[in-house]
């Protein structure tokens, strides 16, 4: 009987189907395909062509399940538009993807429900390791990362109790010494904007804001924290909102570039000079930030240098080497034009 390219019953070609085609024991194949080493040239040959001409896909899961070790490394992240999210998986890759490791990328949407659910079906894949692109999680979440007794590294922002192993930054001081940078630059009347993010993030600008105005003996009431996502589009409409409510603003702090960058063109649509009526300072050193007009003074982010890091800390821990953390990587001020 001839071989279709799939099966009636399931839709997917089965390494039975390879191997009734090539004329072999599905062992044998198995063999071809793991390693190839151990058969002859001639039998591979036959069976390569087999699987050329069914279009088989190995089903990676099953492997997994059935093998001590895998090379699939989990990342979940609370969005795919987070800030510094494709620098970091750049990095990850530059490090990983070389030693055989393959990443599988999930998006959380914000919810640590959704993210316990995704963690949940992900550790089913017999995980080498996970990636967090969080600080907040579930304590199902923790719980079920602790018993799978796997590398789990937490990216983005340092916390003081990790699952396993925290690498990123301190939003506390890069937060107060961009708005100590605006204070010793002569303005007075400073606010901060936020938006949709984590909330242990938002705690710890939050936290290096008030530091850098108390101790300047200024007030540090002058704070919204939109419900929007940090955009473009959310920087220019809250500007209005600042205006409106604190009239005597001079300078306006933003968690991210793009805050920053839509607070820009609201100004400019409203004729509101840059910085001589209002300072402008960003965060993270976007590319954007360095070509608008004016360029933005911000605070750099070494977002692939954490995923790079994140990185050789998995691989040293899944090759039962010892790891030796730098943990907290600098964030440093990018000094520009706009304040």
């Amino acid at each position: 009987m001839s071989i279709g390219k799939k099966r009636r019953s399931t839709g997917r070609v089965t390494l039975a189907d390879v191997a009734q085609l090539a004329g072999v024991g599905t062992m044998t194949v198995s063999r071809a395909l793991r390693t190839p080493e151990q058969v002859s040239d001639k039998l591979r040959e036959k069976i390569d062509a087999a699987v050329n001409e069914l279009g088989y896909l190995p089903n990676l899961a099953a492997s997994s399940l059935a093998s001590a070790s895998s090379y699939t490394i989990a990342m979940v992240v609370p969005s795919l538009s987070e800030s510094g999210c494709a620098e970091m998986f750049a990095g990850l890759q530059k490090v990983l993807q070389p030693a055989g490791y393959h990443i599988m990328l999930a998006e959380s949407q914000h919810h640590l429900e959704r993210e316990e659910k995704l963690l949940e079906t992900l550790l089913s894949y017999n995980l080498a390791a996970a990636v967090l692109l969080s600080v907040e999680h579930s304590q199902n979440a923790r719980n079920a990362l602790i018993a799978a007794n796997i590398p789990v590294v937490e990216i983005g922002a340092v916390r003081a109790d990790p699952i396993d192993m925290s690498i990123g930054i301190d939003y506390v001081a890069a937060m107060y010494q961009l708005t100590q940078t605006v204070i010793a630059s002569g303005y007075q009347n400073i606010g901060l904007l936020c938006a949709n993010q984590e909330q242990w993030i938002f705690q710890q600008h939050l936290q290096g804001w008030h530091k850098a105005l108390l101790r300047n003996h200024m007030s540090p009431h002058r704070v919204i924290n939109a419900a929007q996502t940090a955009s473009f589009s959310t920087g220019a409409q809250q500007l209005p909102e600042f205006l409106l409510a604190w009239p005597e603003l001079d300078a306006l702090v933003c968690a991210s570039d793009e805050l920053a960058g839509g607070a820009l063109y609201e100004c400019q649509r409203r004729r509101i000079k840059v910085p001589d009526n209002l300072a402008v300072v960003g965060f993270g050193n976007s590319e954007f930030s360095r070509v608008c007009q004016p360029p933005l003074t911000t605070m750099t982010i070494p977002h692939r240098d954490i995923g790079i890091q994140a990185g050789q800390a998995l691989l040293a821990r899944l090759n039962e080497q010892p790891w030796l953390p730098e943990g907290i990587l600098p964030a440093t001020l990018c000094r520009r034009d706009s304040c």
